[in-house]
C-alpha cells in the first residue's frame, strides 16, 4: 500500500509545483495568491502546506527547477553543452511555464527580499562552470580563459538578455537569436579556432533539441 501513497504523494507535489509555475509566470510573485494556485491545481491547503512550508518556500522550490527544463535533453559536451544549454534556454522561455515561472521569480527574489535569491544564479554559474572545465580538458578553450568567471559573465549576460527581449514586447520571440549574436561576439576571444567554427549557433537547432531531440557532442 505505501508506494502507491508515495507515487499520488509524489503527483500531488508535481500537480502544485506545476500550477504555482503557471501562476507565477503569469501573476508574479506578488500577484500569485494561494488559493489561485490550488484552485489551479484541485488541491487542498492542507497538501500544499504538507509539502511546502509557505508561498515562499513554493517560489523557491520553482526556482531551482530551472535546470529541469534544459540540461535533460542536452548530451553533448564541452563547450557545445554550454551553447547548446543557452540555446535551448532561449527557446524554452518562450513556452516552458516551469521554466518562465523560475527566470521571472529569480529576477523579483532580490528586489522583493525572498531568501535565497541569489541561488539560481550560483547554480547557473556551476552548471556551466562544469562545460568550460571540461572544454579545458578537451583542449577547446584559449590560453587564460577562466573557467569560473567566464561562466558567471553568461550568466549575467544571459539576464540581461531576456530581460531586455522582455521589455522590447517580443514575448521573447528574438531571444534565440540574441543567444546567437552572444556567441558570435564570445566564441573568437574564448576558443581555439577549430572549435568556434564547429560550435552549432543554429537556433533552430535548439527547437529541436527542446523537444527531447538530442544531438551528440
Amino acid at each position: 500500500m505505501r508506494e502507491p501513497k508515495q507515487q499520488r504523494a509524489v503527483e500531488t507535489r508535481e500537480g502544485i509545483l506545476q500550477a504555482a509555475a503557471e501562476v507565477f509566470d503569469e501573476m508574479g510573485y506578488a500577484g500569485a495568491g494561494i488559493n489561485r494556485i490550488l484552485k489551479r491545481a484541485g488541491a487542498t491547503a492542507g497538501s500544499l502546506y504538507f509539502h511546502f512550508e509557505s508561498k515562499e518556500g513554493l517560489a523557491r522550490a520553482v526556482m531551482s527547477r530551472q535546470s529541469e527544463s534544459i540540461l535533460p535533453f542536452l548530451e553533448s559536451e564541452g563547450l557545445q553543452r554550454l551553447v547548446d544549454i543557452t540555446r535551448v534556454w532561449a527557446h524554452q522561455l518562450q513556452s516552458d511555464a516551469m521554466l518562465r515561472a523560475g527566470v521571472r521569480l529569480t529576477t523579483e527574489a532580490g528586489i522583493l527580499g525572498l531568501g535565497g535569491a541569489e541561488e539560481p544564479y550560483t547554480a547557473w554559474a556551476h552548471v556551466m562552470e562544469d562545460c568550460l572545465l571540461t572544454a579545458r580538458d578537451r583542449g577547446e578553450l584559449q590560453a587564460g580563459v577562466d573557467p569560473l568567471q567566464l561562466a558567471e559573465h553568461i550568466v549575467a549576460t544571459c539576464t540581461g538578455m531576456q530581460l531586455f527581449s522582455e521589455a522590447a514586447s517580443t514575448d521573447r520571440t528574438d531571444l534565440p537569436h540574441r543567444t546567437r549574436r552572444m556567441w558570435q561576439l564570445l566564441l573568437p576571444g574564448i576558443a581555439v579556432p577549430a572549435t568556434a567554427v564547429r560550435i552549432d549557433l543554429d537556433p533552430l537547432g535548439a527547437e529541436k533539441l527542446g523537444r527531447g531531440g538530442a544531438v551528440p557532442g
